[in-house]
């Protein structure tokens, strides 16, 4: 990638239902009201994830669950672990991934400036050089097939720990599941970044 990371204001909720391929619409009854009510503690808005993940409810509560369990890591540095996430996201070319990861990682303190900057590493003189290699390892990592090599792993291996790079190595895995299965799908962006963006949220 070359151009600047940028998840825009997000799509309509009508625009959004007709492009996915499996209905997102919030299902009927206390299910779908729980499903809404955690969407909005956890974004602001009910997620469209979840609305698609419903239609096989051992799924979503496995998702959820393991979901939980990936948030409690805390090995590797937060602020390298939602580069390599949004890298990968941008690469698989989820822009639900894209727009929700950008909030994230706003809402964890990082700046927009920095985060435009992932989609040009390469160029970009906000990002560390720790920043891009992380970047660089988690674009690799997404390349069909991949393109890890042994230069890579040893340099982050070096700066950050094994158990950090287990972790990110896995953040970039989870990442690529995550895009993969939302973009099947035909989710797109919500809109989360453009929430972000306006004062006083």
């Amino acid at each position: 990638m070359s151009t600047q990371l940028d998840p825009g204001p997000g799509i309509e909720q009508a625009a959004r239902e007709a492009l996915a391929r499996v209905p997102i619409a919030q299902p009927p009854g206390l299910f779908g009201r729980i499903l809404a009510w955690v969407g909005r503690r956890m974004g602001g808005q009910p997620m469209d994830v979840a609305f698609a993940m419903s239609h096989h409810r051992r799924l979503l509560w496995t998702m959820g669950s393991f979901e939980r369990g990936v948030a409690r890591w805390h090995a590797a540095d937060a602020r390298l672990k939602h580069l390599a996430e949004l890298a990968a996201a941008a690469q698989v070319g989820c822009s639900w991934c894209v727009d929700y990861g950008y909030h994230l990682a706003l809402n964890a303190g990082l700046d927009e400036a920095t985060l435009r900057d992932v989609g040009r590493w390469r160029d970009s003189d906000r990002l560390t050089t720790l920043d891009q290699q992380v970047i660089e390892y988690a674009e690799a990592m997404t390349a069909t097939p991949p393109t890890t090599t042994d230069e890579m792993v040893a340099a982050l291996r070096g700066r950050i720990g094994d158990a950090a790079l287990v972790e990110l190595t896995m953040m970039v895995a989870v990442e690529n599941q995550r895009s993969r299965f939302n973009d099947a799908l035909g989710l797109v962006a919500q809109g989360y970044t453009a929430a972000c963006r306006v004062p006083g949220r």
